[in-house]
């Protein structure tokens, strides 16, 4: 097999159906475009000579679409099925172009579309095979009043939730009454965790910290920002609630191995979307358990949902919670394959990742395209 062409299109998007925010100083829902403009989104395409492609879309649209006219060239004539190798040379790229983590791994997302529809096989069982029923947490958004928080955590609780994780404001008075009330609301059985949004500093993080751990919460994720690696080592050895970080941090595995070897995390994140795709993420995967160390996936999506199946060292499914409309959304079928039932996701056994497109219709609406063929 062979990749005989790539094609990218530039489309319109819509903007966010509900909107929300984070703390002071983070942007919230959308990528910043004006609502009396359109949104962008890149959609990418892999063809073989075999009938077979993959796909995938992508925000961020025009920087995706540059790197695909000006580097993926490099893999036109290739064995998409030869997924390290193809790994590795985006990984060569990467050394001058310092290719955005959210953009690394969208090759590789989509030569496993390609290996998965061309076995016949769901990703999940090819690249591990755990379990396909997934426990769901509640990840909340920074909503307005504690009343808002009640209200909205107890809508989870009443479609099957029983994990929540916060997002809150960013003051650690402020956030600790939260927290502490969030343990009423769900009661001692239930699974809590706090996302401090790296806003803190090393003092900051470790005050809230002997708060929350004396709540019983299941990890404590990323409070500070993921550069100094001395504070987050300092704070793993002053706390006993797990710390989950490298989230954010560039360089997939290999900045992982850093940080587990400056004991600065308890608990190790991994993502489609910031650790290369699916071959990175399971990469941190296997080098987490090797250390004894769980790996908790990152964010929603079809690749997430994959992975959260594939590996027994991950405990969830991350499902963002935003309105009381979409919480109850959650159930219905409008979310397909990533429908949330009784507080689980049942990972897809469909092959692929599971983006669809009307071909036509993209064809019809881009307003740019880049298609590179293989000339041999």
């Amino acid at each position: 097999m062979k990749i005989i062409n790539i094609s990218c299109w530039v489309v319109e998007d819509a903007h966010p159906k509900f909107s929300f925010r984070w703390r002071k100083g983070l942007q919230g829902s959308g990528d910043g475009t004006s609502l009396d403009k359109k949104p962008l989104k890149a959609i990418i395409r892999v063809d073989t000579d075999k009938n077979i492609y993959g796909s995938i879309e992508t925000n961020n649209a025009l920087s995706a679409f540059s790197l695909v006219e000006r580097r993926y060239k490099n893999f036109i004539g290739l064995n998409p099925l030869m997924s390290e190798d193809l790994w590795n040379k985006m990984w060569e790229l990467d050394r001058i172009e310092e290719i955005p983590m959210y953009h690394f791994g969208l090759l590789d997302e989509m030569v496993w579309d390609i290996k998965s529809k061309y076995s016949r096989l769901p990703i999940y069982q090819l690249v591990g095979g755990n379990k396909k029923k997934i426990k769901a947490y509640a990840s909340t958004v920074t909503w307005e009043t504690m009343n808002e928080y009640e209200k909205h955590i107890k809508d989870c609780m009443n479609i099957g939730f029983t994990a929540f994780k916060l997002h809150a404001w960013g003051d650690v008075k402020d956030d600790a009454k939260l927290s502490r009330n969030l343990r009423k609301w769900t009661g001692e059985d239930a699974s809590l965790m706090f996302d401090g949004s790296a806003g803190w500093d090393y003092v900051d993080s470790l005050n809230f910290g002997k708060i929350i751990q004396d709540e019983n919460f299941l990890w404590y994720e990323e409070p500070m920002r993921e550069f100094e690696l001395g504070s987050y080592t300092k704070l793993c050895e002053k706390l006993d609630i797990p710390i989950l970080a490298a989230e954010t941090s560039d360089g997939c595995h290999w900045n992982m191995a850093t940080w587990i070897q400056a004991s600065a995390l308890d608990m190790t994140r991994a993502s489609t979307f910031y650790k290369g795709g699916i071959t990175g993420a399971i990469k941190i995967a296997h080098l987490s358990e090797s250390h004894g160390m769980r790996t908790q996936i990152h964010g929603m999506g079809f690749g997430n949902a994959q992975l959260c199946a594939a590996i027994p060292n991950n405990d969830f499914y991350e499902q963002l919670v935003i309105s009381e409309k979409q919480i109850l959304d959650l159930e219905k079928n409008l979310h397909g394959s990533l429908a949330i039932k009784d507080g689980f996701l049942n990972v897809s056994d469909e092959p692929g990742l599971g983006y669809d497109y009307d071909w036509d219709w993209v064809e019809k609406n881009a307003l740019n395209k880049i298609v590179l063929l293989d000339k041999k």
